[in-house]
């Protein structure tokens, strides 16, 4: 099933694709797409709801489409895990996965506009993998425990700016936390509708020149083993979500000049199975 949220920023309604593929209203049976929809059965009603054919369509084609979940906890984030990029980076092959947390309030809608911050020069895109949490997940010992935690997979678009990132010192953190540098979805696709994680393919293009052509099956360190290895340091709760890394392709490894984005650029970004998202550089002002 796909969920989403649609309606101006702030007044997003829950909604989900029939299987048709119109667009209908859940907020009849759901308040929200957050953590306690998730943890509290919400998908199976929500599934009941859309198979019984009694909810209201939604007819507005004019409706903005919002990130697919409420802002999650915390955002877990993969840094290195493909070797495509690890390789272009010039870094060793991590021996543990790389992980850092994003902002929470970096999540925005998969077509809102995404906001170059003040004083960045080298601001970067990255198509990833989100896996959205659907149940605790806290020292799981196997691959079957860690996906059995998985209520489904979105699009994500993990901005980052290098400088802030890699060149003012301490985390990466404040290279990954800024506005809008988290797009996400359209869809939430419930867990049951992508059997194989490690068998997607991703692409993003910038101003029509794809940059991105990559393949999860190429992450060093699959979904499974990434839940099981985040679950031994942090508890993840329903609506958390984790972005999975993204691979070669960024500017950041590309030659000089490296083409990194600025206002008015148009960066589209899809995986398989999971939809796609278009959005337009601005300027933090």
């Amino acid at each position: 099933m796909k969920l989403l949220r649609v309606g101006a920023v702030g007044q997003e309604r829950p909604a989900a694709l029939d299987a048709d593929g119109r667009l209908v209203d859940l907020s009849g049976v759901a308040t929200e797409i957050d953590g306690a929809f998730l943890a509290d059965g919400g998908v199976e009603v929500a599934r009941a709801a859309v198979a019984g054919g009694e909810l209201p369509v939604l007819a507005d084609s004019a409706l903005r489409t919002g990130a697919p979940i409420t802002r999650p906890g915390k955002i877990v984030c993969v840094g290195l895990n493909y070797a495509d990029h690890a390789a272009e980076t010039g870094v060793e092959p991590p021996a543990e996965p790389v992980l850092f947390l994003k902002a929470p309030n970096t999540v925005v809608g998969p077509n809102d506009r995404v906001l170059i911050p003040r004083g960045s020069v080298k601001t970067d895109w990255e198509v990833e993998l989100a896996v959205v949490i659907g149940r605790t997940a806290r020292y799981l010992d196997s691959d079957a425990e860690a996906l059995a935690c998985v209520a489904g997979y979105a699009v994500s678009n993990d901005l980052s700016e290098r400088e802030f990132q890699l060149e003012r010192g301490g985390q990466w953190d404040k290279g990954k936390s800024c506005e809008t540098f988290n797009p996400l979805g359209p869809w939430l696709v419930t867990a049951d509708e992508i059997p194989d994680p490690q068998d997607l393919g991703l692409r993003l293009s910038v101003n029509g020149r794809r940059r991105q052509d990559g393949h999860t099956a190429n992450m060093f360190f699959p979904v499974a083993e990434i839940i099981r290895y985040v679950s031994r340091f942090m508890v993840l709760e329903p609506g958390d979500l984790i972005n999975t890394g993204t691979p070669a392709g960024v500017a950041l490894g590309l030659p000089d000049p490296k083409p990194y984005l600025r206002a008015g650029d148009v960066v589209e970004v899809e995986i398989d199975g999971l939809g796609n998202q278009r959005q337009t550089v601005g300027e933090a002002t």
